[in-house]
C-alpha cells in the first residue's frame, strides 16, 4: 500500500513541459521534504551536474500557462522563474542530497518513471 501511494504521490507532481516529463522544482522540494531554496542552491552549487537537459527554466508564458490549470496555486508568489527537473536532472539531484529520506524518494522517483514508461509501451502495442 505504500508504495501506491508513494507511486501515486510523485504521479501527480509530473508534468509535461516541452515534450518531456518533468518536476517543478517546488514539488522536488516537498517531495524530499526541503525547502526549494535548498533544491535551487544545490544547483548552483553543481553546476556540472545539471548540462542541458536535466533542468528547464520556464519561461512567463510556460508559467503563467501552468498556473492557469490550477484553481489556486500553492506555489504562491515566486521572485524568479521556477525550474523544472526531467528524469535526468532529478537522477543527478539525488546525488547530491543525502538523507534516508532522499534516498527513499528517489527510490520512489526511479520507479515512477519507470513505471509510466512500462505503461506507455504497453499502450502503444
Amino acid at each position: 500500500m505504500n508504495e501506491l501511494i508513494q507511486f501515486e504521490r510523485i504521479e501527480e507532481k509530473i508534468i509535461s513541459i516541452q515534450g518531456q516529463q518533468v518536476i517543478l522544482d517546488s514539488d522536488v522540494a516537498a517531495l524530499y521534504g526541503v525547502e526549494t531554496r535548498e533544491i535551487n542552491q544545490a544547483i548552483k552549487n553543481n553546476p556540472d551536474k545539471f548540462p542541458e537537459g536535466y533542468i528547464i527554466q520556464l519561461n512567463k508564458e510556460e508559467w503563467a500557462n501552468l498556473k492557469s490549470n490550477f484553481l489556486i496555486s500553492s506555489w504562491g508568489g515566486k521572485n524568479k522563474l521556477p525550474n523544472v527537473f526531467t528524469e535526468k536532472g532529478l537522477y543527478m539531484l539525488a546525488t547530491i542530497l543525502k538523507s534516508p529520506q532522499a534516498a527513499q524518494t528517489t527510490i520512489g522517483i526511479v520507479e515512477t518513471f519507470a513505471k509510466i514508461r512500462a505503461s506507455k509501451t504497453s499502450t502503444t502495442t
